[in-house]
Parts: structure tokens; sequence; C-alpha cells
């Protein structure tokens, strides 16, 4: 893959980028949806199927397609943060950040000194990429820290404005959930609404993007409030809508 463009590149121009989320374990799958034309294809490391042998396979899988790897590490820890940067993800996704601080802890894994403190060993990414890799990685991975319980969305404003923050990520099950709704998209509930309000507001005004875990039916209405990151489907969600329509299609003809 030549990355030539960024995904923080493209959002700052106030472009819309398009994903898909694996929860999958395996290259052949990522692959795939790598090659589907998303902007990006993201690796869960938290609630997927993976460990890092596999995800560091499924990272250079995509490298042979268009598709940015943005990687969901399973928590804001520095270690497995730097280990999948260096095996080349562009992207890092954290979860159930809490505080200011915790955004803050979360830059400083992603992003080389004198913005962070990322240890220098990119042994695999500077296959990729070569020696010049270091110069540019601080202009190219994304940090998204995600908003998804009360105490990050009491402090919303402040985790947006710390500096190396790229984009505010609605999780909308962990999110209902600490609003006491069922996890989901929630639309029309008022603490919901209200929310979501709430992280896209703060996104705006530090002049960072927005992103959501989404699919089909609600990615139209997350684009009109101003999400520049939205995932389409999941490979699960993907694989399995399309083998029960195979399959009553051919039902229907017995």
């Amino acid at each position: 893959m030549s990355l030539t463009v960024s995904l923080k590149s493209r959002w700052s121009n106030g472009e819309v980028t398009l994903g898909a989320w694996c929860m999958m374990p395996g290259s052949m799958g990522a692959e795939v949806l790598g090659r589907q034309g998303f902007d990006w294809v993201l690796i869960d490391m938290q609630h997927g199927c993976m460990d890092y042998t596999v995800a560091l396979d499924m990272i250079r899988a995509l490298d042979q397609t268009n598709a940015v790897p943005i990687v969901r590490v399973p928590w804001n820890d520095p270690g497995i943060i730097g280990r999948v940067l260096d095996a080349g993800a562009l992207g890092i996704l954290i979860p159930m950040i809490q505080t200011a601080d915790d955004a803050r802890r979360a830059v400083e894994a992603c992003l080389y000194p004198p913005i962070g403190r990322r240890s220098f060993g990119p042994v695999r990414v500077g296959l990729r990429d070569g020696p010049g890799y270091v110069a540019t990685a601080n202009d190219k991975v994304a940090v998204i820290p995600m908003i998804e319980t009360a105490e990050a969305l009491a402090c919303v404003d402040e985790i947006a404005s710390i500096p190396g923050v790229d984009a505010l990520f609605v999780g909308p099950f962990d999110l209902s959930i600490a609003l006491g709704l069922p996890p989901g998209d929630n639309d029309g509930e008022p603490a919901f609404d209200a929310a979501i309000k709430t992280i896209t507001t703060a996104a705006k005004k530090a002049g960072i993007a927005t992103a959501v875990l989404s699919n089909t039916e609600v990615a139209p209405l997350r684009i009109s409030q101003g999400f520049q990151m939205v995932s389409v489907t999941t490979d699960i969600a993907a694989l399995s809508a399309a083998s029960a329509a195979d399959l009553k299609a051919v039902q229907s003809t017995k």
C-alpha cells in the first residue's frame, strides 16, 4: 500500500471516510474487506477474536489494499499500542477513556517525541515505509479515544482539546448502557441524542473529527450529524447477511 494521504488529512479537508470492522481473526477476511473500496478497515483486538500475531498478519494483508489499517487495542496500554503501531497500524482506537489524563496518556503512547513518548523500534513498519517512517509517523497516525462512559461525556471538551487527539469515537453500545439505555443506537431517546450532540459539538469546537460504530441503516444519519469516520459493516454481519440471503434464494426454488 502506498499511503499518500492520511485519514487525518482527509478529515481536516472535511471528507467523510467509510470503513469496515473485523471481529473475526484471519488475514484473508481483512484483505477481502480491504479490497471492497472502504477507506479504512479496523482490526478489533478489544472484543474481536484475534491476538497480536494474527493482528500483525491482518495489517500486512490490508497493506496490499488501499484501506488504511486501524486497530482497536484492548486497553489504554502503551505496550500493546506501541506494538500494533510498530506492526503498521495507522490509527489507534482506544476504548473506555474516562478523563483528559487518559486521553493524554493515549497520545503519548501513540506519538514520538516531542509530542509523545512512543519508543522507537519500527521493525515491521520500517520494512513497509522505509527509513523515513519516523519523520512522518506523527503526521499519519490517528489517535482516536472512545467516548463511551458518563465520566468521559462529562469532560469531553477537555478530552477533545488534548493536543494530538485527532477524533472522538462514539461507542453507542457502552454509551447507551452508561445512560441507562439498552445497548445500541438509541436515536430518539433524549439522553442519547443529547450525548451525540455534546460529543460532536466538542469535536467541532476543537477542530477534530468525530467517529462512530454504525451500520448501513444508521450511517446516513451519522453522516448528516457530522461524523467523518463511519463504519458501514462488520465482517460477521456481512457474512451472516450474505450467506443467509444466498440460502434463502436457493431454498425458495425447492
